[in-house]
């Protein structure tokens, strides 16, 4: 048993593990564009989209912990890291501030829907001219009779085009800063919903991501997530949880990246050796493990701090650097271990390099999170 699991949590995590290579038996080079309701009912299936969310609701009830170990599983066992991501964006970005900000109708009718994946959710918080200043959002939330108005465009919303409904925030008062941002759920058949066509990236391909319009579109006082001026808080929320726990979806990558690369050194032979004999090899796949170690205990670590409600900015921001720095640089040396064949999308290499570029930007950038380290020990 590893890091100390007890016989369920190990027994749980090598379910999901088999359960998802059961349901996404395909190879890794095997694209097959975007992911559709049939692979998003199978996440829920397999208890990845509800697993944090109360068992009253359809989820499982998990920990933030347990639910990263969920995450992780599904993460090494399905190659298709744009449909995990897409999930767990579903999950923490919009599932989890609905629970906890949500009315107690908005609450009713959507979690069991989300949980079981019956209903896709996008969440809408990125501006064309507002990336990482989430204090100053250009879409604007007018108080109106039992409501309020959205008028404003949000880029890069994952699972947008495919998305049921929608978690967004908008300013009420621009002077507030921060304390002005509210944040809303919007369903996607809402008259003045505009979904724009999705945008061509250069990873995460079975995920679909492109922009949101919102024109004079009404949003009912009940679908307010915590009160007009809460959404900055709100945000931050889902956001601890989307650094730790979504990052465990590339602890898997890496886990899986790990030994394909072992098999391959092992098997493949040049010069009358097999290359793990050579140090240039080896000595990549050593750096391999060490990152995936460092950066998994790292991520325990985050989402230990939040099971006891006192989530650290600064172990969060560790983990998410961690993360997202080792499976690039992990990525890159995977595909000079497999050589000519990890530059084609047959073993899906250069997938997982490609899928590991954008992890380094969403979510606060790699940057970002070196500033938040730096404040918080005092700099």
């Amino acid at each position: 048993m590893e890091f100390g699991w007890n016989e369920g949590q190990q027994a749980r995590y090598d379910e999901v593990l088999e359960a998802t290579r059961a349901a996404f038996p395909a190879p890794p080079g095997a694209g097959h564009g975007f992911y559709t309701r049939k692979d998003w009912l199978r996440l829920g299936e397999i208890g990845m989209l509800g697993s944090c969310l109360p068992e009253e609701f359809g989820g499982q009830g998990l920990g933030a912990l347990d639910t990263a170990r969920v995450v992780e599983a599904v993460g090494r066992g399905c190659a298709d890291t744009g449909l995990v991501f897409g999930a767990a964006a579903h999950t923490f970005a919009c599932a989890v501030p609905i629970e906890r900000f949500g009315s107690d109708a908005v609450r009713r009718r959507l979690l069991p829907e989300l949980a079981a994946g019956r209903l896709i959710a996008g969440n809408a918080m990125t501006e064309p001219e507002a990336g990482s200043d989430s204090s100053r959002l250009a879409m604007t939330a007018t108080p109106t009779d039992g409501g309020f108005v959205l008028n404003g465009t949000k880029s890069f919303v994952s699972n947008g085009p495919a998305a049921d409904v929608f978690v967004t925030y908008a300013t009420v008062n621009p002077k507030a800063g921060f304390l002005g941002v509210t944040g809303l759920v919007v369903d996607r058949d809402t008259p003045g919903v505009v979904v724009g066509k999705p945008y061509e990236k250069m990873g995460m391909h079975s995920c679909p991501a492109g922009p949101v319009t919102f024109e004079d579109c009404f949003v009912p006082e009940e679908q307010v997530l915590g009160g007009a001026g809460a959404g900055a808080a709100i945000f931050q929320h889902s956001m601890g949880w989307e650094r730790a726990c979504l990052f465990a979806l590339y602890i898997g990558l890496l886990d899986r990246l790990l030994d394909q690369c072992v098999t391959h050194a092992r098997e493949r032979r040049q010069f009358g050796r097999r290359i793990g004999d050579f140090q240039s090899v080896s000595n990549r796949i050593a750096d391999m493990k060490v990152r995936l170690e460092s950066a998994r205990l790292l991520l325990y670590r985050a989402c230990w701090s939040m099971d006891r409600d006192a989530p650290s900015v600064l172990h969060i921001a560790l983990s998410k650097l961690a993360v997202s720095e080792g499976v690039l640089a992990s990525a890159a040396d995977a595909v000079r271990i497999f050589g000519g064949r990890g530059y084609l999308r047959e073993d899906g290499v250069e997938a997982a390099l490609r899928d590991a570029v954008p992890s380094t930007i969403f979510s606060g950038t790699s940057d970002i999170q070196r500033q938040l380290i730096v404040k918080e020990i005092g700099l």
